[in-house]
């Protein structure tokens, strides 16, 4: 639910400077790290979103994969957990490198 009220607060941040009366869709990029469960997302997004400028906004979600660096073969090696063991050398220690976080990418308004 945080997360879902923080997107918010940036969609209403955005009309304030941008002066626009409604959100058609909202674009959000979450990372396969980011430990976000989309439909759980979904549906706090669906709730805030009532009687606010972004009722009844599209709700796309693009997952970013999630890319680590592994200290023992010096290589980035792709992730899909946290505590992922690296696929070359089978050790664990990874150092996440991207795909642990969520962003609006855009916006659709009028």
């Amino acid at each position: 639910m945080s997360l879902a009220e923080e997107v918010m607060q940036i969609i209403q941040e955005a009309a304030l400077r941008q002066s626009f009366a409604r959100v058609k869709t909202v674009w959000l990029e979450i990372g396969q790290l980011a430990c976000v469960e989309q439909a759980a997302f979904r549906f706090c997004f669906d709730i805030l979103t009532r009687d606010s400028i972004a009722q009844q906004a599209r709700l796309e979600i693009l997952e970013i994969s999630g890319l680590g660096w592994c200290h023992s073969c010096a290589q980035e090696v792709p992730m899909t957990t946290l505590h992922d063991v690296c696929f070359r050398c089978g050790r664990y220690g990874l150092v996440v490198l991207s795909g642990d976080d969520l962003r609006v990418k855009e916006l659709e308004v009028e």
